[in-house]
């Protein structure tokens, strides 16, 4: 089944040359069906390209999903036209007395502050909480990840000496997990982050498995006993260009970067970069509608809250 967008979304072209099937909403409104409702707080700088990633690999699914944008009020994106905002995106207040079967959290370029300090902390944890009895399952991503951690479990992040920025090795270490059902015995993840979460403070937690883990990029991904919270410190929903963008953003900026790891052939950077993570993702994305949202989320979404774990991984 396709993804169900707004038909005047920028993705939308894009997934049609990549013969992603997008339906519009007017079209989806005359199917009888019930669409997996996804809404998505997206609080990365370049929201069009986010929205685009993140809609290409919701789409890659047999499922119907219907994706809602989500913003923090009193913010205007420096990259984004306020145009778009006003057209495609709701605030929180809009969206209180909604059920949602999924949500993603995406990373946030305000990791060198503590999370009290970000301006819109409360908020975020106003909108953490409501999740809980709100969605049925909510997927956090790199610096999401780690303010969700932060916020339901008290674990902190730690600076790293250098920036964690390329594409690593990862592997699954909770054998059975169906996160990553399918999954190659290694797979690449790109990360692109100056803090890390330490694997002996989310040990500490016994509602708490981790999933997934790389010798070099730390703790991969972290699941709740029943797959209500999904914690991903990695940028697998990145195109293929993401880091190459960013590597000559800081360049040109004349900040101290290095190039990213296992990404330019032979690290020169003067070639096109290789993508070695695009299946991994649709997998990871497939895997969670399916087994996190479609297979356990009830039929009427109001029921979420009186919904008890189950004990699935």
């Amino acid at each position: 089944m396709p993804i169900n967008i707004p038909g005047d979304l920028p993705a939308v072209n894009v997934l049609e040359r990549e013969n992603i099937f997008v339906m519009t909403q007017r079209r989806a409104m005359t199917q009888d069906i019930r669409p997996l409702r996804i809404l998505i707080l997206n609080l990365m700088p370049t929201k069009i390209a986010t929205e685009t990633q993140l809609a290409r690999l919701l789409g890659n699914t047999p499922l119907q999903v219907e994706i809602d944008l989500l913003t923090v009020s009193g913010r205007t994106p420096k990259n984004t036209p306020v145009e778009h905002m006003l057209a495609f995106y709701r605030n929180f207040d809009s969206v209180r007395n909604e059920y949602f079967d999924g949500m993603i959290i995406t990373g946030a370029p305000v990791e060198h502050l503590p999370f009290e300090k970000v301006d819109y902390w409360h908020e975020l944890c106003d909108i953490m909480e409501w999740s809980k009895s709100h969605v049925h399952s909510t997927f956090h991503i790199c610096w999401g990840a780690q303010a969700g951690l932060y916020y339901h479990y008290g674990i902190p992040k730690i600076h790293l000496p250098r920036k964690l920025f390329g594409v690593f090795r990862h592997r699954v270490t909770h054998k059975g997990s169906i996160l990553f059902r399918g999954s190659d015995d290694v797979f690449m993840v790109p990360h692109s982050r100056h803090t890390t979460i330490m694997r002996s403070d989310v040990a500490k937690i016994p509602a708490l498995k981790i999933l997934s883990e790389s010798y070099e990029a730390g703790v991969y991904a972290v699941s709740t006993n029943g797959g209500r919270q999904l914690f991903i410190t990695g940028h697998s929903e990145y195109d293929p260009d993401t880091l190459a963008q960013e590597y000559w953003r800081d360049k040109r900026a004349g900040l101290a970067i290095h190039v990213p790891c296992n990404y330019f052939p032979n690290d020169d950077d003067s070639q096109a970069p290789v993508c070695t993570w695009r299946s991994c993702a649709n997998l990871l994305y497939s895997n969670w509608l399916n087994y996190f949202v479609y297979q356990q989320t009830p039929f009427d979404a109001r029921k979420i809250a009186d919904m008890e774990s189950e004990k699935l991984t």
